[in-house]
């Protein structure tokens, strides 16, 4: 067994402990891997990411990433605190669409100019698709979607593939079907049985103070499960409207019961835990590859140090490690963007490839 094939055994098996543990105890699960692995992924993925400058043709392409993380947080921080926020509500749907679509030009275009005019225009082309208080099916994907379940689900799978497609792994191709297979499982297996109900800590730990993930499984539960709320109603009994439109307001008096309890919100969960867990398992198994602590020892430490203090915050209070986390954890997910984008673009070239010469790998590209 070469090295390759015993790293994909490997990941089948993560695979697999990951898909046993969302069905276990999934809200615990994943509270413990995103406070845990979570921050020694962010900083040990920038830092190797930093190394070989961002898959980008430019130098300081990257800083425009780091900008408009910066921009998230300012915004973030604007509406928790009740700031005056200059830009609209679609304002970060915007910039995300920026990053992500940019990236494109950040891995093929080197000319500074073409790129500048690029970003601008994708800029432009974002203020049409997005307005103000937009809640649709896209706007719903850029916001909520793309930087949490796409980002550690698709892309981590994407990833997964162009790794199989590219070296002609039969048990790359393995691992990539069980990778799809262990989210249905979870989905249609033990549908109406709990194994181990959430804990008191794991729902408060959830919701950190309004500051957790209680309102994105809400969302998600809205916008992919069809789930519906009561709509909310005066003294008099009139139905309630947001400010300025005729969509009504949820009652979600009942929506923890329905996050934590319902069949939907436990399924919901164990995908969620699932793809979380076995994405940060995927980026620490695969040490031996990507190398990504190969690395000055100075930055070592600061990394280690950075994660030890994440860890006690963590602990000590976990709404306090998300905040002191925000601004890192959305980084890395832009910062990942011309990765995501060389390793569907290489999906593609290495298909095409396939298609004309076969599977077998050629004595040049085995070299």
């Amino acid at each position: 067994m070469n090295s390759g094939t015993r790293i994909n055994v490997v990941n089948i098996g993560l695979m697999i402990f990951s898909c046993i543990a969302a069905f276990i105890m999934p809200f615990e699960v994943f509270l413990f891997a995103y406070a845990v692995m979570g921050p020694l992924h962010y900083l040990t993925e920038i830092s190797w990411l930093h190394d070989r400058q961002y898959f980008t043709k430019g130098k300081y392409d990257h800083l425009i990433l780091w900008a408009i993380g910066g921009i998230i947080l300012l915004e973030s921080l604007a509406y928790r605190n009740g700031w005056n926020w200059p830009f609209g509500s679609d304002f970060g749907n915007k910039i995300i669409f920026v990053a992500l679509t940019g990236s494109l030009l950040m891995i093929f275009v080197k000319n500074a100019f073409i790129k500048i005019f690029g970003l601008l225009f994708i800029l432009f082309i974002s203020n049409a698709i997005f307005q103000p208080d937009q809640r649709d099916g896209f706007a719903f994907f850029i916001g909520a979607l793309l930087p949490t379940l796409v980002h550690v689900f698709v892309f981590t799978g994407l990833f997964i593939l162009f790794g199989a497609l590219k070296s002609r792994s039969v048990s790359g191709l393995i691992s990539f079907v069980v990778f799809i297979v262990c989210p249905i499982l979870l989905f249609v297996l033990f549908r109406d049985k709990t194994f181990v109900e959430v804990t008191k800590y794991g729902q408060d730990s959830y919701i950190a103070n309004g500051e957790g993930f209680y309102d994105t499984n809400l969302s998600f539960l809205t916008h992919l499960f069809n789930i519906e709320f009561p709509q909310m109603k005066d003294a008099a009994g009139n139905l309630l409207v947001y400010a300025g439109t005729d969509k009504p307001v949820p009652d979600y008096s009942n929506a923890a019961s329905v996050v934590f309890h319902s069949q939907a919100g436990i399924l919901l969960m164990r995908f969620i835990a699932f793809a979380y867990t076995y994405h940060y398992l995927n980026w620490f198994s695969k040490t031996e590859v990507i190398r990504w602590h190969k690395v000055p020892k100075v930055r070592f430490i600061v990394v280690i140090v950075l994660w030890v203090i994440s860890l006690v915050l963590y602990g000590v209070n976990y709404a306090l490690g998300l905040r002191w986390l925000y601004f890192l954890s959305f980084c890395h997910v832009l910062l990942e963007f011309p990765l995501n984008m060389v390793s569907i673009t290489g999906i593609y070239k290495e298909t095409v490839t396939i298609a004309k010469n076969g599977f077998k790998l050629s004595p040049a590209m085995a070299k």
